[in-house]
């Protein structure tokens, strides 16, 4: 039980169905959804959509996502791909000869085609019940008439407005600026967008006069995307990886996303007595962070389009984990080129919505950086995302960026399974930490019998590009031993990532758990 003497967050408990979200509208919404009948598909598609409105520096209708459906009295998942590809037109060769040695990221060549429509209306027809009209009502509301900015948005904005061009400076600043807390944000324009997906579906927002604003915007900023393009963009399902840590199975979306790098995570852990070391100790620190980087470095070899992805089976290996394990020194760091892996390698918004007949959907929906590539189309306002750099313009990679692909993304949503059984759909935010969140989450609950809010509420760290970064969380004591360890630790400028997650009891009670990293919470009825 937590100190309930100290500043913190209890779980949330209900018995007929629960959202978890980073925005308190987004979960009311989902909640109102599933009382009024809808299922976990329905309250899911509410809630998401209705974030782009709630955190448009984070999500929106011009981006893609993921999504893990676990179906009512069944424990199959199923995995639902809405990310979109590049343009017919796109090439690297290019980029390369224009100078590029990694996609710009707030150019129209980092705009990707959205697919998050596709697959809402997909997941809508396939798995919901309640239709388009009732699950985009609440976000055709709330952009019509405006929605506060909350505390967690306000600060994004204020950091990241800059990247913001054009079109987008008049859709999504105030007078040129950011804005204060509880300042209204309306998207009226996007509103028109939602309507039209409701009257027509898909070819609402594919097809027509907004294609059309989406294609004419793209290409007066140098894009070569084309109304065939949009017209094409189709979502599909695929088969989901796993990975056994701890008597719990971690389930992921396999690729284009970057789900199987936290299952090697998990896989390098295991050969550790994580159990055996303080949860917020400089120790578990150093494993996790040498551990992480040996899997990114996997990741940046291998993830890519599905049907480019090459040895996904030798990243998911145990036999891997084990090599890579190898590497690690438990008293020293890594040093940059991570000397050893190379011989290994020889041989990427969230919300969570479970049900009264306990469907759980684990949905992740974004526009990539913040504000994406930080343009807007001209007519209706939408943002585009810049996804397209996840690509990388090294000659003959996997990933290399090119027609018709798909990127590698960083977002990822997750299941775990216990004995078979779906028991807690989750997800993290914060770009490529997600793979790292997924495996500290997982660590937090099997290692050190963490309930979910406890397993979201602990500091983070993340190494990312030579650096150890490290939340205020933990003291200048655990910071200096893991210096002394060899590692180049600094204090990020805001907290790292968020998290959302709902757990489903043996006796069906439904327990959420949401970060206090961002503005939302868990509600359920």
């Amino acid at each position: 039980m937590r100190n309930f003497q100290r500043p913190g967050r209890s779980a949330v408990f209900a018995s007929n169905g629960m959202c978890a979200t980073s925005h308190p509208l987004a979960a009311k919404v989902a909640v109102q959804i599933l009382e009024a009948g809808g299922n976990a598909a329905d309250a899911a598609i509410a809630g998401a959509v209705l974030l782009g409105i709630c955190e448009p520096q984070s999500t929106g209708i011009g981006g893609d996502c993921f999504v893990l459906v676990s179906p009512p009295d069944s424990d199959e998942i199923i995995a639902l791909n809405g990310s979109g590809r590049a343009p017919v037109g796109y090439d690297a060769a290019a980029m390369r000869a224009a100078g590029h040695t990694t996609v710009p990221l707030h150019d129209v060549a980092a705009v990707t085609l959205p697919g998050a429509v596709d697959a809402i209306c997909r997941l809508s027809k396939d798995w919901g019940r309640a239709g388009l009209a009732t699950c985009l009502a609440p976000a055709i509301h709330y952009a019509q008439s405006g929605v506060p900015i909350a505390p967690r948005v306000a600060r994004d904005y204020a950091y990241e407005h800059g990247v913001l061009q054009g079109a987008a400076r008049q859709d999504y600043l105030w007078d040129d600026q950011p804005p204060r807390v509880g300042q209204i944000f309306r998207a009226p324009r996007q509103a028109e967008v939602l309507r039209r997906v409701v009257r027509e579906g898909r070819r609402g927002f594919y097809e027509g006069e907004v294609a059309q604003d989406m294609v004419e915007s793209l290409r007066a900023m140098g894009g070569t995307h084309t109304l065939d393009d949009f017209a094409n963009v189709a979502c599909d399902y695929a088969t989901p990886v796993s990975g056994s840590y701890r008597g719990l199975d971690l389930v992921e979306h396999p690729p284009n996303g970057q789900g199987a790098t936290a299952i090697l995570i998990l896989n390098i852990l295991s050969h550790f007595d994580l159990a055996g070391m303080d949860p917020l100790g400089a120790q578990r620190v150093h494993i996790e962070a040498e551990a992480s980087k040996l899997a990114y470095d996997a990741r940046n070899r291998f993830i890519a389009d599905p049907d480019h992805t090459p040895r996904l089976d030798h990243m998911l290996s145990m036999d891997t984990a084990k090599s890579l394990a190898a590497l690690i020194d438990p008293k020293r760091a890594l040093v940059a080129g991570l000397k050893g892996a190379e011989a290994v390698h020889k041989d990427t918004v969230y919300i969570t919505v479970v049900d009264g007949d306990r469907m759980a959907v684990s949905f992740i929906y974004s526009i990539f950086h913040s504000f994406g590539s930080g343009l807007a189309s001209d007519k209706f306002g939408i943002l585009f995302q810049n996804r397209g750099a996840g690509f990388t313009l090294e000659q003959g990679h996997p990933n290399e960026a090119g027609a018709g692909k798909r990127p590698m993304h960083t977002i990822i949503p997750g299941m775990l399974r216990k004995n078979g059984k779906v028991i807690l759909p989750f997800g993290v935010m914060g770009g490529s930490y997600q793979s790292t969140g997924h495996a500290r989450f997982v660590s937090n609950i099997t290692d050190f019998g963490m309930d979910p809010q406890a397993a979201i509420d602990t500091p983070r760290a993340f190494a990312e590009e030579g650096k150890l970064r490290l939340e205020t969380g933990y003291s200048d004591a655990i910071m200096q031993n893991l210096a002394d360890l060899g590692h180049d630790v600094l204090r990020p400028v805001g907290p790292i990532g968020g998290a959302q997650a709902i757990l489903i009891h043996d006796d069906g009670v439904l327990e959420g758990g949401s970060d206090p990293r961002k503005d939302g919470c868990a509600l359920g009825y």
